[in-house]
């Protein structure tokens, strides 16, 4: 017992001084030396380096990481095309285009929708999960190139949600779930304003957006800020790790998946996809 509470003494005792961690901090701005990605072992090599010791454990490397305030974490995509300066605009001029919505259509009932499509095939989607220390999981998969798309719309506010399996993307499939989804939406009662993206089959002269619709688009290249992209992830677990023989089951799968979602989760919903910019009376 003393032998052990000596080890977490010693384990606990700062490698660096303060001026250290500083540099330490700063050297993580940038690459490593080898130009390749930090380590939880890479940082225990600077320390060595550092402060002259011959051995730091692996362990430590991780522990400075955490004490310089980094987590592992997956980057966000961000399409190089996409523009900082309007996509801030965007959402700080947000609220006022709903209300500006909403005194258009004074006395009438309001909503605002935002709408994106996500395609699923064949192809098998490979994604970490829970196993059991010492069984690593597996999964199946061949390789097909054969698709479905789902097109999905939420409303942040209650985290309702609307969805249409889809064969593909087109403005001529585009204008069948626009009327869909106005009926759905019970947009006869309502006024609606749809966010969605600059996809060319959105903005084509073909597009026929229901009476009582209005489309609202998001700045081009700009995925972060819809919504309905924190969709995917959910609609996509019952397929993770598995292996299908057909389009038609992953079909199946889905019409079960999508009507629980819409059914059973729309608070999880609700808070996935509400983002703070949306905060307005909608």
């Amino acid at each position: 017992m003393v032998v052990k509470q000596e080890k977490n003494i010693m384990l606990e005792k700062s490698l660096l001084t303060d001026q250290q961690l500083q540099k330490l901090k700063s050297e993580l701005e940038s690459k490593p030396e080898d130009g390749g990605l930090w380590t939880g072992p890479k940082v225990a090599r600077w320390i060595e380096k550092e402060t002259g010791r011959e051995k730091v454990w692996n362990q430590r490397g991780w522990d400075y990481l955490k004490k310089c305030r980094y987590s592992w974490q997956s980057p966000r995509s961000k399409h190089r095309k996409g523009d900082i300066q309007e996509q801030q605009e965007f959402k700080h001029n947000f609220r006022e285009k709903v209300k500006a919505f909403e005194a258009k259509h004074s006395g009438e009932e309001v909503d605002v929708w935002f709408f994106d499509e996500h395609r699923i095939g064949l192809k098998p989607i490979v994604k970490k999960v829970w196993g059991k220390i010492g069984e690593r999981p597996t999964a199946i998969v061949n390789h097909r190139y054969e698709w479905l798309y789902i097109y999905g719309f939420v409303k942040p506010k209650t985290g309702e949600t609307l969805w249409y399996l889809i064969p593909r993307v087109s403005t001529q499939w585009l204008n069948l779930v626009y009327e869909a989804f106005a009926k759905d939406a019970l947009v006869d009662n309502k006024k609606v304003l749809l966010v969605e993206d600059n996809a060319g089959w959105h903005r084509s002269k073909s597009s026929k957006v229901p009476q009582g619709i209005e489309i609202e688009y998001l700045p081009p290249y700009s995925p972060e800020l819809q919504p309905a992209e924190r969709l995917w992830s959910l609609v996509d677990e019952p397929l993770v790790n598995q292996y299908f023989e057909s389009i038609e089951e992953i079909e199946e799968i889905l019409v079960q998946r999508c009507n629980f979602l819409r059914k059973e989760m729309q608070e999880e919903i609700r808070k996935l996809t509400n983002y703070h910019w949306l905060n307005v009376s909608f």
